[in-house]
């Protein structure tokens, strides 16, 4: 039975990319679309992550009324070394996604004010456990590229039309999603672009609905699944502490 939901969702996610693509045609190649498309993902997903679990706290606490993107600049930062070591990253509320977003059509130096706030994103995580995995995370948005534009209010021209197109996304609550929003939107991605490159998009990925079989598979009999790792070729399971190939 065709899941509809979820083939709903994908539908949505296959075509606000698809409009982004549109707007900025001609702009960059696959690869490199890729790469500004995702990381502008990551980048409203880990923004609405710290604003909602910020809030929550909040609320729990009786603070109903409590926003995190509307604190100065100056009060979070009291808040930053405990956030870290809470959530692994730090972000000011003037540089989160929806604020940069706003200001984006009026802000001359976009293009400087991006590559700012991901160099601040990236050093928020030093020294923490997460360091390594928010090193380098941005290195591919090259918010400088010719690719985007001759000039910078060219090139800022097109930013904000892929912040407004990433925008538009309905990603919602990721738990909430029968997708996975990210790994279906760099599967289609990757289709777009091996199909330019002439190659096959398994050269690149294995397809969602095998890692899916795969999963259903190596789990069949088991009434107790921590992860599951699929690594290429492989499939890990892990129950409890126990890693099965």
């Amino acid at each position: 039975m065709v899941d509809t939901k979820k083939e709903q969702e994908r539908d949505e996610l296959h075509r606000a990319i698809w409009a982004i693509a549109d707007e900025l045609r001609g702009a960059v190649d696959g690869w490199d679309f890729k790469n500004y498309v995702l990381g502008t993902m990551f980048y409203r997903y880990i923004s609405e992550n710290l604003v909602n679990y910020i809030n929550e706290g909040e609320a729990d606490a009786g603070n109903t009324e409590f926003d995190y993107a509307a604190m100065s600049d100056e009060d979070a930062e009291e808040a930053r070394e405990g956030l870290v070591e809470e959530k692994g990253f730090f972000i000011l509320p003037s540089e989160l996604f929806w604020n940069v977003l706003k200001s984006a059509p009026n802000d001359e130096n976009l293009n400087m004010t991006l590559e700012t706030v991901f160099r601040h994103i990236e050093e928020s995580a030093k020294g923490s456990e997460s360091e390594n995995s928010f090193a380098g995370l941005f290195d591919d948005f090259d918010v400088n590229s010719n690719k985007l534009g001759s000039t910078v209010a060219k090139r800022n021209e097109k930013l904000v039309k892929l912040l407004n197109g990433v925008a538009a996304m309905n990603l919602g609550d990721v738990k909430h999603h029968d997708i996975d929003a990210f790994g279906d939107a760099y599967e289609y991605l990757m289709t777009m672009y091996a199909s330019n490159a002439g190659k096959s998009g398994g050269e690149f990925f294995t397809p969602a609905d095998v890692s899916e079989l795969l999963t259903r598979l190596g789990t069949v009999g088991k009434t107790e699944i921590n992860k599951v790792y699929e690594i290429p070729t492989q499939l890990l399971i892990q129950s409890g502490d126990r890693l099965c190939a």
